[in-house]
């Protein structure tokens, strides 16, 4: 499994933004010691905003016969018509979709029907899309940055030893004299 920081998240304020070498650091501080994991650097040695897409793209110039799997929460997955060529991101990787609080299955399919119509090949939407099968997620980015925000324990959520960086760092704090 490749996780890739962004290098500049498109999607987010920049006021909200760490910056990529924090990012970088988090990633590599979560995946230390696990098997299977690595981190991709292609869209921190990219100019501009980072795009799914772009990655993808770059990933399967470097290795043309890999079969790509996106992994994207529910929440996330029934954003895709918004980005950046999601028929394309569609045409070079499975989508992977692990389940959300209040997400449904067939909501999240009906949402990408439009592009899988779209997408050239021989596999339907639903051969392309896959649930990931466990408990859903509770947890998300937002929500481990609100909590730093307001100053409570987040090793929960993002592991102990990210949590100690993002502390050590006074990442996501909210300015001085602004309620969280």
């Amino acid at each position: 499994m490749l996780l890739v920081p962004a290098r500049i998240p498109p999607h987010k304020p920049a006021g909200e933004d760490p910056g990529a070498e924090h990012r970088l650091r988090m990633c590599e501080l979560l995946i230390e010691g696990a098997e299977g994991l690595s981190i991709g650097v292609q869209e921190l040695e990219r100019d501009g905003p980072s795009y799914s897409v772009d990655t993808l793209k770059a990933i399967h110039a470097s290795y043309p016969g890999a079969q790509l799997t996106f992994i994207v929460g529910a929440d996330t997955a029934s954003t895709l018509p918004s980005w950046r060529e999601p028929v394309r991101i569609l045409e070079l990787a499975d989508l992977a979709v692990a389940g959300r609080s209040g997400s449904v299955r067939r909501g999240v399919l009906d949402t990408l029907a439009g592009l899988g119509a779209a997408a050239p090949g021989d596999r339907p939407l639903d051969a392309r899309v896959s649930f990931l099968d466990m408990p859903e997620v509770e947890i998300s980015s937002s929500m481990a940055r609100a909590r730093a925000a307001r100053g409570e324990p987040i090793a929960d959520i993002v592991g102990p030893a990210v949590a100690e960086y993002i502390a050590g760092h006074g990442l996501y704090r909210a300015p001085a004299g602004v309620a969280g």
